[in-house]
């Protein structure tokens, strides 16, 4: 099977969306710069996270135009390369904020940003708390790169008739709504009460990863590329349908690779969505199957941000010793081939959906 980088590289794809990425981060960099003095360290620092990124979301939406029909070349197809690139920009938001939120100090083997700017704040001794600095920072550049996502989205649709336009509008406005609810959601998932009912909590954190995470990373971007395809109505709800299990398999892969990566591969730490307490399906289902003394352990320690190496195998034992990893395993199965046999049914042009099919795989069956 492609590996998910030769499959993103097809067609120049990658080249074309860093290429839109580029000019629409130079055109940001003169405009912050002419604001005043030391600003464009905001669009450093975002350079530097856009430069990283498997651009999956991209592919999504550029193979599903191709696949409903849209052209290989020309002002359609230069037009979806830039909302692929309006995606990547909304990505970044997402995640700037929620490494905030979630207090990471890595992302994609760097320091996250608001650590960046913590470290800057004291290596210059500036007055004033070092760690408030950072978060504020990286908070606006969050902000800054939502605004971003929002004028390259914008001056993509201007390429397309107005009904079209107006049709992927809704949706990325859809899309960009969602995931700020999700992320609340997330939020509050980690404050209520957890551990007394566990199929109630597998269900609220399925929730969560529909909201925050499966449908701007799968299912929009093949919704967006059917729309700018002009696709009808019910050919956009079908490859939604695809969309939705195969991206909370997407987010499910996530979840384990957040507990069990590698460290030299997915560029963050071993162990530290446990270190952060993260409430997912995953620990639902430990939960769920524990014995007294693994239940204690997990109630106990998840969620320690001072978890040494040991304290963190004990909790990967103990979730794959109560079935919850196998069985998470289990389910991105069924959600992928759900998705899987409903896109090789479907009457899609047979070259953007066998490329549809090798990037649904691969989103799904991955180390990072």
């Amino acid at each position: 099977m492609p590996t998910a980088a030769a499959l993103v590289d097809l067609e120049n794809l990658r080249d074309d969306v860093d290429a839109a990425l580029l000019r629409h981060r130079e055109r940001l960099a003169a405009e912050v710069a002419a604001t005043g003095p030391g600003t464009t360290a905001l669009t450093d620092q975002l350079g530097r996270l856009l430069d990283g990124g498997k651009r999956l979301r991209a592919a999504f939406c550029y193979w599903s135009f191709r696949a409903h029909g849209g052209p290989a070349a020309g002002p359609a197809r230069d037009a979806v390369v830039r909302v692929g690139a309006a995606l990547e920009l909304f990505q970044a938001a997402a995640l700037l904020h929620d490494d905030v939120m979630d207090a990471s100090d890595t992302r994609r083997g760097r320091p996250t940003a608001h650590r960046v700017f913590e470290a800057r704040h004291a290596e210059a001794g500036w007055s004033g708390d070092p760690a408030r600095f950072g978060t504020a920072a990286a908070v606006l550049l969050g902000d800054l790169a939502l605004v971003a996502c929002h004028r390259e989205a914008a001056a993509a649709l201007d390429t397309f008739e107005a009904p079209v336009a107006r049709a992927a509008r809704d949706l990325f406005d859809a899309m960009t709504s969602e995931v700020v609810v999700g992320q609340y959601l997330d939020v509050l998932v980690q404050a209520e009460p957890w551990g007394l009912d566990p199929a109630a909590d597998e269900d609220r954190a399925r929730t969560v990863l529909r909201a925050k995470s499966a449908r701007y990373s799968v299912e929009r971007p093949l919704a967006l590329g059917a729309v700018l395809a002009g696709a009808d109505e019910a050919a956009v709800e079908a490859v939604s349908a695809v969309g939705m299990p195969l991206g909370e398999a997407f987010q499910l892969r996530d979840d384990i690779l957040g507990v069990y990566g590698d460290p030299q591969v997915t560029g963050k730490p071993a162990g530290d969505d446990l270190r952060e307490g993260k409430r997912t399906v995953l620990i639902a289902r430990t939960l769920a199957g524990a014995d007294d003394a693994a239940h204690r352990l997990v109630v106990d320690r998840l969620g320690d941000p001072d978890l040494t190496e040991g304290d963190v195998d004990a909790l990967r034992t103990a979730v794959a010793d109560t079935g919850a990893l196998s069985g998470v395993e289990t389910l991105i199965d069924s959600l992928a081939s759900t998705a899987l046999d409903a896109l090789r049914g479907s009457d899609l042009d047979p070259t953007g959906r066998d490329v549809l099919t090798d990037l649904a795989l691969a989103a799904v069956d991955r180390a990072a």
